[in-house]
């Protein structure tokens, strides 16, 4: 019987992890490309999952990342970016609206062009909370297949925070990374950077404990951004602290690779990818109906209605120079439907009768991921 592993050899496959992930981003972020640290550490991270080495993010990293970002994202945040709000009650409706017809289309595609059973098409359908799919989808393991929803769920998120980027960078429509509202340093606004650590991390862990998706990461979020865009406090996350994060958070997204055998991913491939272009499609056939329904910036309305993780699809806010609050303020709805939604259709399309299919070894997300 294999012995666990010690404390030691824990920290050092921790620590070679995020080294994996940091040489990534650094190496993306050298060749210039929009949200480098975050998607190249994710890749590398993946890479070297598939290839055999386990990548491994402990959560209270992975949640201690998450509460650095949400700080360093509602830094941006300006008193007009809150005014702003009131204007977008179109875009925000009709992001149930996305979640619900891609679900159905996807659910479709795969039931039908691959066969798959409703129990494993409909986890693997919904666009979002891939740690709350996966945990239903284990009570269902008899009649769902765990290995296909694991991989179409993690797929989608590393396809958009890699493609996204960068086709908004190819037509032109990212900008540099958006500064700080104020230069204000930590050690010049010590009281103030303690206030703005303090009262996040307290709606962080008062989120965690309710079971809030993403809370860990919209609540830093919603305490930032309205001490920021109410003019409270003046003072940001370091930027180097805020790029180690991303460097986590990439590590982690492609570390749920670890343990998933390359010919599986292959044999999942065609309906990952396919399942993937469903959804695509339909979302962005409603973010342009809401475009051309409203003067919306298009890049803001991408990313915003792009069925990613919420971490990600933040980062990338920050990093392409487009509205957090817009984009966050939309994903955060996606949550809310997402976390309603999922159980009820569990419910439904799991009674008894459904036709089975065997599900073999589960596969379950690595670390403590967010709504992705």
């Amino acid at each position: 019987m294999p012995q666990a592993p010690s404390s030691r050899q824990k920290l050092v496959r921790i620590a070679q992890s995020l080294l994996i992930g940091a040489i990534g981003g650094f190496l993306f972020n050298a060749a210039k490309f929009p949200a480098g640290w975050l998607a190249g550490s994710m890749v590398f991270a993946a890479a070297a999952a598939l290839a055999g080495r386990p990548i491994q993010v402990p959560s209270a990293l992975a949640r201690l990342c998450s509460v650095v970002l949400g700080i360093a994202i509602g830094g941006v945040v300006t008193p007009e970016t809150l005014r702003g709000m009131m204007t977008w009650p179109l875009s925000i409706a009709m992001v149930a609206i996305s979640v619900a017809a891609a679900t159905l289309a996807t659910f479709a595609y795969l039931t039908r062009v691959h066969g798959w059973n409703t129990v494993t098409a409909i986890f693997a359908s919904v666009p979002g909370g891939l740690a709350q799919v996966m945990a239903l989808a284990a009570e269902e393991r008899r009649n769902c297949d765990l290995r296909g929803v694991a991989i179409v769920q993690t797929l989608r998120v590393m396809i958009l925070t890699v493609v996204v980027p960068a086709a908004l960078s190819l037509t032109g429509r990212a900008g540099a990374v958006r500064p700080p509202a104020s230069p204000i340093t930590v050690a010049e606004a010590p009281v103030a950077f303690a206030i703005l650590i303090g009262t996040a991390s307290a709606l962080a862990l008062f989120l965690l404990r309710l079971g809030f998706r993403g809370g860990v990461f919209f609540g830093p979020l919603a305490v930032s951004a309205a001490l920021h865009g109410g003019a409270f406090i003046d003072v940001t996350m370091p930027s180097w602290l805020a790029t180690a994060a991303m460097v986590g958070l990439g590590t982690l997204s492609g570390g749920r690779f670890t343990g998933m055998p390359f010919r599986l991913l292959l044999g999942y491939l065609g309906a990952a990818l396919g399942a993937f272009a469903v959804s695509l499609v339909v979302t962005a056939a409603i973010a342009i109906a809401v475009t051309l329904a409203a003067p919306l910036p298009v890049a803001d309305v991408i990313v915003a209605y792009a069925p990613g993780a919420v971490d990600a699809m933040m980062i990338l806010a920050l990093a392409l120079n487009l509205d957090p609050v817009f984009v966050g303020a939309h994903h955060l709805t996606r949550v809310f439907v997402v976390s309603l939604g999922l159980p009820i259709l569990a419910h439904y399309f799991s009674a008894p009768g459904g036709n089975g299919t065997k599900s073999g070894r589960p596969i379950l997300p690595k670390g403590d991921g967010l709504d992705d």
